[in-house]
């Protein structure tokens, strides 16, 4: 575990190449963007860790959150056992280090964010953090459990009208690409895009506003924070200066709390310690002294 410790503090060093070569092999069909298709082959049964649209031209795997609602609004089941424990073992080993450094979306709101302008708190809407654990619970789960049709299947709900990644990665390529795709385009892509706007538009000024406040996955990650093994750690030499809680985009003060929901583990925190009182392992002993807020 020590070895892929000091190899994750590499990775976080040059964590925007990180995220790039993740997005890149997670999309690995490039040719398909220029065909208009989608690869079906076998890999797709297997899920990324971040959130990937299934439709996207170049995905070589499938989205957690999709495939949930997809075995979810099935007619035979009402929970995805096999997606819930994937998503869990990634989450019980990284926690949100996943929306820190494998989830494309987040690496294209960084990317977003990076655009030169006023940057803006958002301390002041902390209370919108927990838009995403309704919509985990509800959009995600519950809906595709009650809001069946007469055959008792359900429609993906937050996949198909809500998540803004399934238009930026599958329609908008598509029907670049497609002409019968263009042909079918109406009110629903009309919607999409103005949320994946908006989302573009807040991007700028706020830090990740979708992780925030709407991804479900982020809050199924959050909730792994608490026990998985990747873990942050502050030792005595801290001196409460402060600096680890104004650098942080997330909102996060790691000096109170390591185990933080919103932390992504981006190790911004650690880059700006003045005495090096931060540090990450993959030790997971002190459970007992787990804070929630």
């Amino acid at each position: 575990m020590g070895k892929l410790s000091n190899l994750l503090e590499k990775f976080r060093d040059k964590r925007n190449l990180t995220q790039g070569f993740f997005a890149l092999i997670t999309n690995i069909h490039i040719p398909n963007f220029l065909k208009g298709t989608i690869y079906t082959g076998k890999l797709k049964s297997v899920c990324v860790p971040g959130l990937n649209c299934y439709s996207c031209p170049g995905a070589a795997l499938s989205c957690p959150i999709g495939s949930f609602q997809a075995v979810v609004g099935s007619s035979k089941f009402n929970f995805a056992y096999y997606v819930t424990g994937l998503m869990l073992l990634f989450g019980t080993i990284f926690g949100r280090l996943i929306c820190g450094f494998l989830c494309p979306f987040g690496f294209f709101q960084d990317l977003i964010h990076k655009i030169s302008s006023k940057k803006f708190s958002t301390r002041r809407f902390s209370f919108l953090k927990y838009t995403k654990y309704f919509i985990l619970l509800f959009v995600v789960w519950l809906f595709g459990v009650f809001l069946t049709d007469k055959l008792g299947a359900a429609s993906p709900y937050f996949c198909k009208y809500i998540c803004p990644q399934g238009i930026l990665e599958g329609g908008i390529p598509l029907s670049l690409a497609n002409k019968s795709i263009r042909a079918a385009l109406g009110n629903l892509f009309l919607l999409k895009s103005i949320i994946l706007m908006a989302i573009i538009i807040l991007s700028i000024f706020l830090y990740r506003p979708f992780c925030k406040y709407v991804c479900p996955l982020g809050a199924f990650y959050a909730l792994t924070n608490k026990f998985s093994f990747y873990q942050y750690h502050v030792n005595d030499n801290c001196i409460s200066c402060g600096k680890c809680k104004r650098i942080c985009k997330m909102d996060v003060d790691m000096s109170k709390n390591q185990r933080a929901l919103e932390c992504i583990r981006c190790g911004e925190c650690i880059k700006v310690c003045p005495t090096s009182a931060i540090s990450t392992s993959f030790k997971n002993n002190n459970l007992e002294e787990v804070k929630y807020e």
